[in-house]
């Protein structure tokens, strides 16, 4: 593709970042380099703690553990996400409860949630779709008031903020993603965030295998032992070096992502009054230029777009299939009701290629996207 979806852009001292990790000599997780990264995301989030993990998956899998999902608990989230939410949860026996989104942003509709709650219910997982936060501070009362977790899927979120706060500092937990495609990178990776400090022991132990040896490092026991569940969910050095070269220039790469973002919307809302379903950021809500979509009136005319745009040389995918209407959805999960926007707007959506330094690709996108929306809508 002439312009792919995504593009691999160098902040600058990744490489100079590895060869000091090289140097350093040690090459397993919890060095130099994931210290410095996660005191850089505790700070950015405003959360207790935060632990570098090799995958967003591998953060909501320590999550379902720590708010202790058992058999047959029920959890509610979006059917418009990516499968590792529900996987979190259906690994530890639970059963992932599907609630319809909102029209506007595409996030989980917090007026249907409470309705979707039973006597099984033991959290809310809400992702922020885009980087454009759900609706939290609602959620987060009917989470308070009926005793339950709450878990933000903010894996799209870093540098977004709801009311004034950072995303993924809502819930007890929240999981971040730094794979490729995310707006800070490091091929593949992830992070906890620690919002309730009455978890952070516990998950520093899931995280090394079941064993308290961060308290042997810090010389609180003078042997460590396997104590508890877990797995190896740590990066390595080499990742948390790249992405720590990324989170020093961060504020750069989000507010170029937003120039493009903006791009996008100033050419395109023209074609709203022509059927064309352009991104809605609500008014307390800052996002931070993750993804740029539009949905088109039919999902005919969205598979006509996406053969058009390829034709030309430009990549624009569409983005989730329901989860609810799954083979593994329908086998291990139900849905609350029909999810009719779910439904909808996943079979019209396109995404436009967004990655910082552009340059001129935004306008020859913008250009061709035009010209085949003029003849279509």
């Amino acid at each position: 593709m002439e312009v792919p979806f995504n593009r691999l852009q160098l902040a600058g001292p990744e490489l100079d970042n590895i060869r000091e990790a090289i140097e350093l000599q040690q090459l397993s997780g919890d060095g130099s380099f994931t210290e410095r990264c996660q005191t850089w995301l505790a700070g950015q989030i405003g959360a207790k703690a935060v632990l570098l993990t090799h995958s967003c998956t591998a953060a909501l899998e320590m999550a379902a553990i720590l708010i202790g999902i058992e058999a047959g608990d029920e959890v509610i989230m979006p059917s418009f996400t990516f499968v590792s939410t529900a996987n979190a949860v259906v690994l530890r026996g639970g059963i992932p409860v599907f609630v319809d989104i909102r029209p506007d942003t595409l996030n989980l509709d917090d007026t249907l949630v409470e309705a979707a709650i039973t006597s099984r219910t033991k959290a809310i997982f809400p992702i922020h779709y885009a980087g454009v936060p759900a609706e939290m501070t609602p959620l987060c009362e009917i989470a308070e008031r009926r005793g339950l977790m709450v878990v933000e899927d903010a894996a799209q979120a870093l540098g977004s903020s709801y009311q004034g706060r950072p995303a993924g500092s809502f819930g007890q937990l929240s999981a971040f993603s730094f794979h490729e495609t995310k707006n800070i990178i490091s091929g593949e990776g992830g992070a906890l965030a620690i919002n309730d400090p009455a978890l952070l022991e516990r998950a520093e132990i899931i995280r090394e295998k079941g064993t308290n040896r961060k308290k042997f490092f810090r010389g609180a026991v003078d042997k460590y032992t396997w104590v508890d569940i877990g797995s190896s969910f740590l990066p390595g050095e080499l990742i948390a070096s790249f992405l720590y070269g990324q989170l020093q220039h961060a504020d750069s790469i989000t507010r170029d992502r937003r120039s493009n973002w903006t791009a996008y919307d100033d050419a395109l809302r023209r074609f709203q009054n022509r059927g064309l379903k352009t991104p809605q950021i609500p008014a307390h809500c800052v996002h931070n230029g993750h993804l740029y979509y539009i949905v088109l009136p039919t999902p005919e005319l969205r598979t006509e777009l996406i053969q058009r745009m390829a034709a030309d040389g430009i990549a624009t995918p569409f983005h989730y299939v329901p989860l609810h209407d799954s083979p593994a959805g329908k086998r291990y999960a139900r849905a609350h009701g029909d999810l009719p926007n779910t439904v909808d707007l996943s079979a019209r959506l396109v995404r436009l290629p967004l990655y910082p330094r552009m340059d001129g690709a935004v306008d020859r996108v913008v250009e061709t996207l035009s010209g085949h929306l003029d003849q279509m809508l």
